[in-house]
């Protein structure tokens, strides 16, 4: 009987692709207004270059790209780009729809909750602050706290914490290489956040997704779906 669920936060709870791709053209066109004479495709690809170089979560992404675009970080230029990335980041970070009624559905029905993701302890809190998720898990852990997925060490510290089997437990999330496989590793019963899975490229993230050698217990096309397997 699963007495707990774990989730993925990016992409699983919310939407961080298209949060991501609205967020970075907001800033290369504050860029481009601020005196940034580049043209913007060669902006965005070397922005989307860079973010697949060290990861979608990289903190100095305007700066490095300033350095290679102009041979310097021109500090006018940058502030404007983070202050447009900020801006849309505050008004458009939201929780996928039926995020919260069907979270507290699943407190009320007594299951635990809790979250392992890749990003960063600190992007982690913030996110779940910004959408006001911050109370709803009884866990979080991130790759800082342990190691990345699909590694079997994040999966064994979250059962450690709930004190349950890995039968007792369900993993949400949207991929299949860090997700599905990092908990079917130790048997923990898994979900695909169909949902979640890329409709269209959004930058910083891969192009191109391999076919599944391994299955998810279960698909969820929506995150109520939640409600009918548990």
């Amino acid at each position: 009987m699963i007495k707990a669920v774990l989730f993925d936060l990016d992409n699983t709870l919310i939407d961080l692709r298209k949060l991501k791709q609205m967020s970075i053209e907001a800033s290369v066109a504050a860029m481009i207004d601020a005196g940034l004479n580049v043209p913007r495709s060669k902006i965005m690809k070397t922005i989307d270059r860079i973010y697949r170089e060290k990861g979608v979560e990289y903190q100095k992404i305007f700066n490095d790209a300033l350095k290679e675009l102009i041979g310097k970080v021109d500090y006018k230029i940058l502030a404007a780009g983070i202050s447009a990335y900020r801006k849309i980041k505050s008004a458009h970070l939201d929780p996928y729809p039926e995020v919260f009624p069907t979270l507290i559905k699943l407190i009320k029905r007594g299951y635990k909750l809790g979250i392992i993701s890749d990003a960063p302890r600190i992007q982690i809190w913030t996110r779940l602050c910004d959408t006001k998720l911050q109370h709803f898990f009884d866990i979080v852990i991130s790759a800082e706290d342990t190691e990345k997925k699909p590694s079997k060490l994040p999966f064994k510290v979250a059962l450690k914490k709930l004190k349950l089997n890995p039968n007792e437990v369900l993993m949400v999330g949207d991929s299949i290489e860090k997700d599905i496989i990092g908990a079917k590793k130790l048997g923990i019963v898994s979900a695909l956040a169909k949902y979640g899975e890329p409709k269209e490229y959004a930058i910083g993230f891969e192009r191109k997704h391999p076919k599944p050698r391994i299955k998810p217990d279960y698909i969820l096309k929506r995150f109520s779906d939640l409600l009918k397997i548990l």
